[in-house]
């Protein structure tokens, strides 16, 4: 099936050679393009995309308000893309936002024409691009340095609806470790991590990893500083 993506970025020359790397790909097809966020929401909304790939700093509306529009649809607006976050900076409140609202993950402008392609499809799959350990420091970062107040307290709460295992395996989720790397941790089967993946999403009412990662970081069951994390 082909992957069908739209490029939103204020700079011309990026769009078009991002967009020229993509649709070289036999399995991805530029659907769109738009030069700021208030655009990128419009095509989005006209051209139902796979993966929206959206630049953090962009006149008009910025990447972060724009991803939460489309992640966070009014009533009426079924479609969801998934939403890859473009900076030029790998630690950027922005981007942790982004992740927080529903963001499948970041990507930084100047990394390898190999590591985009992988992450476009890597994204429209329904995975979380949280492969680079920068990625892990920046939510850790960013939610050290959060108040630990009612937020907190609520979601501790939220984490007493999880079975002991089910706990176990989002603070591994938390410290970057994949469903392979869980499974061979805890000497369970990789269908059964899935399993298990898929109930902590679902009681915690979260959309992917990236949520998880953060939503462990925020409620205390992982903090930052901790060994692997």
């Amino acid at each position: 099936m082909t992957i069908r993506v739209i490029i939103v970025d204020d700079q011309a020359m990026v769009r078009a050679g991002f967009a020229a790397l993509l649709a070289a790909q036999s399995d991805i097809d530029v659907v769109g393009e738009a030069a700021d966020g208030r655009q990128g929401v419009d095509v989005s909304r006209n051209q139902h995309p796979d993966v929206v790939l959206m630049d953090v700093r962009m006149p008009e509306m910025d990447g972060l308000a724009a991803a939460r529009e489309l992640l966070n649809p009014p009533t009426g607006v079924v479609h969801r893309p998934k939403v890859l976050m473009l900076t030029t900076f790998d630690v950027d409140d922005y981007v942790y936002e982004a992740l927080r609202a529903g963001a499948s993950g970041f990507l930084l402008k100047d990394a390898p024409p190999a590591d985009l392609i992988a992450a476009v499809r890597v994204v429209a799959a329904g995975d979380a691009l949280l492969a680079p350990s920068v990625t892990r420091r920046l939510i850790a970062d960013f939610a050290a340095q959060r108040p630990a107040g009612a937020t907190r307290t609520g979601q501790a709460l939220r984490l007493n609806g999880l079975t002991p295992r089910e706990s176990e395996v989002l603070e591994l989720i938390a410290r970057g470790l994949s469903n392979q790397e869980i499974a061979g941790r805890l000497v369970l089967a990789e269908q059964t991590v899935k399993t298990h993946i898929g109930r902590v999403l679902a009681k915690l009412d979260l959309r992917d990893r990236a949520q998880a990662v953060i939503f462990a970081y925020e409620s205390g069951l992982v903090t930052p500083g901790d060994a692997g994390a």
